[in-house]
């Protein structure tokens, strides 16, 4: 599983061998519980137990921005910052032609369809900074431009509370092509 390492997974393997069948036919019915009531939103496509989710329900959130992001774990991170109050829509993926991902593959043709609707204003771009991530947003930018939709990016550079010494040289770049007036 993503983000359990070999360690972790034989913690829990024993921990699972070491407790009683009951507790293990607990747990297998709710992990085929969760998968059987989740669907996607028709809207955003996040992962919710009702569709439309809450998110595009909720009549406080602005509806003329659309953040993009690659999994619905990112919606949690940037809902966590409490610092966007739009709306979202979730790719399921990156383009990465050597996986064999492509455009099909995404959700890509269902937030073309909401923009057409013309009531979107602004795109916010949110994949991650890697080449999948930059290529995607590349070829997302260049289908959105035709249709008259600002098409924005999440700013990088440096972290608070760090020091330059410590930055690599990415990171460091993207901040002096992102500086901005003080």
């Amino acid at each position: 599983m993503p983000g359990i390492g070999p360690r972790s997974a034989q913690k829990l393997a024993y921990h699972l061998i070491r407790n009683s069948k009951e507790d293990a036919k607990a747990l297998a019915d709710s992990i085929v519980e969760v998968v059987s009531s989740v669907v996607f939103c028709e809207y955003c496509q996040d992962i919710t137990q009702q569709s439309p989710c809450s998110i595009c329900t909720d009549p406080g959130r602005d509806s003329t921005v659309i953040c993009v992001v690659e999994d619905p774990i990112d919606v949690l991170a940037i809902e966590r910052s409490s610092a966007f109050s739009g709306r979202y829509h979730v790719f399921h993926g990156l383009l990465s032609p050597m996986d064999g991902i492509g455009p099909d593959k995404l959700r890509i043709r269902e937030l073309l369809e909401r923009l057409k609707k013309g009531d979107v204003k602004e795109v916010l771009i949110a994949t991650n900074p890697t080449l999948e991530g930059e290529a995607t947003a590349m070829y997302v930018k260049g289908l959105i431009a035709p249709l008259g939709v600002l098409v924005t990016r999440l700013a990088r550079g440096l972290p608070s509370g760090t020091d330059l010494e410590f930055a690599d040289s990415v990171t460091l770049a993207r901040a002096l092509e992102g500086r901005q007036e003080f």
